[in-house]
């Protein structure tokens, strides 16, 4: 069963298990058919997305009436957003990221690149370092542009890779792009489509793998 957060007739937020797609696929489980068989609800529309091997906090719409002004308030970055990560390395205790980001279809892997490229989408994120142990450190990002695969790029350009991506970071492996990664959505906010009242919803990732480093202060999350 999958956690949900809040329902109503309008929308649900819910908690994305890693390994699961974020969107409709007729072969393999998804979260819209997950939704759908375990609320009953006739229609589930996709707002945004998680990669695959990355869970965390989502919100899908269960209304025409709600898809379009989430839509509209995804796309103008008007959500809070904010995720966990356990990176490899010491990055500097704050600071901001900002790069320009072009998508190799082929290979589905982006890269930074220059604002003369005409493909190039601009990419702004915001961190904190909560703690470091053994030579990782337990990161807190704040989105502010949803770009594909965003967060694992613009560190891993910087020498600090998100532990388990082995598509920027160990790529010496035969299990590139599948294994699980050290990012969590743990942090979801926004403005109701319909009532305008601010809801906020906090999940905390299980303890295991690199996320088992750093179980106090990710308790202290909270």
């Amino acid at each position: 069963m999958l956690n949900l957060l809040y329902n109503d007739k309008y929308l649900i937020v819910c908690v994305k298990p890693t390994g699961v797609l974020s969107e409709p696929f007729l072969r393999e489980k998804n979260m819209p058919g997950l939704l759908k068989k375990q609320t009953g609800a006739y229609k589930i529309d996709v707002i945004h997305r998680l990669d695959r091997n990355v869970g965390g906090v989502m919100v899908y719409s269960k209304s025409s009436k709600a898809t379009v002004p989430l839509a509209k308030m995804m796309s103008s970055h008007k959500f809070t957003k904010e995720y966990l990560a356990v990176v490899k390395g010491t990055p500097e205790v704050s600071g901001t990221f900002q790069d320009y980001l072009v998508k190799d279809k082929k290979n589905c892997k982006v890269y930074v690149t220059n604002s003369s490229n005409k493909d190039a989408k601009f990419a702004k994120l915001d961190y904190q370092v909560l703690a470091q142990n053994k030579g990782f450190s337990l990161v807190k990002i704040r989105l502010h542009t949803g770009r594909t695969h965003q967060i694992r790029v613009q560190f891993a350009s910087r020498g600090f890779y998100l532990v388990g991506d082995t598509k920027y970071g160990n790529q010496n492996t035969t299990e590139n792009g599948k294994t699980p990664i050290a990012l969590y959505a743990y942090h979801l906010a926004f403005l109701h489509p319909i009532s305008k009242q601010e809801i906020n919803f906090v999940s905390l990732p299980e303890m295991e793998g690199a996320f088992s480093l750093f179980k106090k202060e990710i308790q202290n999350l909270k």
